[in-house]
């Protein structure tokens, strides 16, 4: 997970701290003159006392913060809290001014009590409201006290007409105060809303929804999250992690082991030299050496293969995948007359895809597709399927995803074409994910 700290708000509080106090002052200013009312008479509400009015004057305040002289503005303040009988009033303003000092020199408890304090004082405008109580959300998501962030930021939901402001920040609060249950509650419509206005989904969010269903022992909500990873932000982790899980479930068929490898080399940058060495030799058993041949020069080139103590094995199978691949280049047109000539579509199914790994698609596809509509087929999911590919190779995308979606089995093989389907629709330029940082 990215790292993910809410910004200090100290220079946005200081601001409203002090604009907003000379008019709440200056009337309070104007009564302390002499002859501002009879001694007896009862002094206004909304009023400061003129001796407290000097220590807070806001544009003393303002120039002295300036210049940084935070002792200073402290004595003031400690002087001014230590007049008596002070109206909720003139404690508003004081917290207003505490604010802005403890905002602007670092002093975050000050800052945090003189935010709370203001807006329970019920004399915030409705705007000022909402934002303070963000403010107040922000400090203790950053104190990393994330309760009281869920409090406060929950609280600003309620109270503010852009509830979806504090979304990411009441996220992460959950998820970092081990409440996975309502980070997930958070983040299914955060994504669903980016969906519905065709935006794809912040990688941030999927991989924290993914994040918070594994803490969940939630499989299918981690599924769901790694299918959208892969499709908006494909990563080869991505596609690993997926593809793995789906080939561990109890009804898994091994028997479409190349037929994964296949999607992965299509789907990912780099494989590891473990499976394109597997992915050799399942082709070389099912009698496509020019495939065989692709793996291993794809993973020379990527510079996995052919290192240390695998150098020898690997240059073995790499010998003889080009020895049977030159042959078969030269054979292959023989075996079209034996494979037309055959009762079933089985030849013409194999020598089709064969050609197809040779990217002569056109022709390949064509025999295929006799070959299945001659029928006799020991497994026709089988050969659907890699006519599929076949489509999928030549980038005939419609026609892939239309055979891909025909293919259904609890074997395996609809999970592997959903898979498919996920990687021929990705949004065009999806982003590739970058490594992973925790979250803090």
């Amino acid at each position: 997970m990215s790292q993910f700290r809410l910004a200090r708000i100290s220079l946005l509080l200081a601001a409203i701290g002090l604009n907003a106090a000379p008019a709440l002052l200056t009337s309070a200013h104007a009564q302390a003159k002499p002859a501002a009312a009879p001694a007896a008479a009862e002094a206004p509400k909304d009023t400061v006392r003129p001796e407290m009015f000097k220590l807070l004057d806001p544009a003393v305040f303002k120039e002295m913060m300036a210049a940084k002289k935070f002792p200073e503005l402290q004595e003031r303040v400690t002087q001014a809290e230590a007049f008596p009988n002070r109206t909720p009033y003139e404690d508003y303003v004081l917290n207003r001014m505490k604010l802005a000092l403890g905002s602007s020199s670092g002093n975050d408890a000050m800052a945090m009590g003189a935010l709370e304090a203001v807006i329970t004082s019920g004399r915030l405008p409705a705007n000022e409201q909402a934002e303070f109580t963000q403010a107040l959300g922000n400090y203790h998501y950053n104190a990393k006290n994330y309760p009281k962030a869920i409090e406060w930021l929950k609280r600003y939901q309620k109270e503010s007409p852009a509830p979806e402001k504090v979304r990411n920040a009441l996220v992460r609060a959950y998820y970092l105060s081990g409440d996975y249950a309502g980070a997930k509650t958070e983040l299914l419509p955060v994504i669903a809303d980016a969906e519905k206005a065709g935006k794809a989904p912040e990688l941030e969010d999927l991989r924290l929804l993914g994040s918070s269903a594994a803490k969940l022992k939630d499989d299918p909500t981690y599924i769901m999250a790694m299918e959208k990873l892969v499709t908006y932000h494909p990563s080869d982790d991505f596609w690993t992690d997926l593809l793995s899980r789906m080939q561990r479930k109890p009804t898994w068929n091994d028997r479409f082991r190349l037929d994964v490898l296949r999607l992965q080399d299509m789907a990912m940058k780099t494989l590891d030299p473990l499976e394109y060495n597997e992915m050799a030799e399942l082709a070389l058993l099912a009698g496509f050496p020019t495939e065989a041949k692709k793996a291993m020069d794809e993973g020379y080139a990527a510079g996995v293969m052919g290192k240390g103590n695998n150098a020898g094995p690997h240059k073995a199978l790499r010998d003889k995948a080009n020895k049977q691949a030159a042959d078969d280049a030269k054979n292959i047109a023989a075996g079209e007359a034996s494979a037309m000539k055959s009762k079933d579509g089985t030849g013409l199914v194999n020598l089709g895809y064969a050609y197809v790994t040779m990217d002569q698609f056109d022709k390949g596809i064509k025999l295929m597709e006799q070959g299945i509509a001659k029928g006799g087929l020991k497994r026709t999911d089988e050969s659907k399927l890699r006519l599929a590919i076949a489509y999928a190779k030549a980038g005939r995308k419609a026609d892939a995803i239309k055979a891909f979606e025909g293919l259904k089995g609890n074997d395996g093989l609809t999970d592997l074409s959903k898979y498919w389907i996920t990687y021929l629709n990705a949004p065009a330029g999806a982003a590739a994910a970058p490594a992973p940082a925790p979250v803090k």
